[in-house]
């Protein structure tokens, strides 16, 4: 009798995975493998490129999404998730980023970037907001 596979995480609302929350890299390749189809491509090169850009990165998994902080701090300073149509990054002192990223928040500091199937990736300009968001306090979740 062939074994059956495991089911994978449950897909929330927009596609995106539903991971236990937990510290380090284990959780955040967790929710990047769970995430369908053309975002996890997404997932991994933001991820890659977030590990580039602040090499000694923390990583956890909170409220379904991988959140990243800067090692010198106990906050966070960026977070991503998976919606129906795109992959959204949330720079959580974002205002304080120059140039400003695109898509302003209802929360005063948040700005976000919203990443679709087919968009570009400028990772010079991404690069530049990650090493920015990294040396800004984090914020405490």
């Amino acid at each position: 009798m062939p074994e059956r596979s495991e089911p994978g995480p449950k897909l929330l609302s927009g596609g995106n995975p539903q991971i236990p929350k937990g510290e380090g890299d284990g959780p955040v390749q967790a929710y990047i493998a769970a995430m369908p189809g053309w975002k996890r491509r997404v997932g991994e090169h933001l991820d890659r490129l977030i590990s580039e850009s602040v090499p000694e990165v923390r990583k956890a998994v909170k409220w379904n999404q991988p959140f990243y902080g800067s090692p010198e701090d106990d906050g966070w300073f960026l977070s991503f998730r998976c919606y129906t149509s795109y992959v959204q990054v949330q720079f959580l002192k974002g205002t304080s980023l120059d140039p400003l990223p695109p898509k302003a928040s209802k929360h005063q500091e948040v700005r976000y970037l919203d990443i679709g199937e087919d968009d570009d990736l400028d990772d010079e300009r991404l690069g530049s907001w990650i090493r920015q968001a990294a040396t800004l306090p984090g914020e405490r979740m």
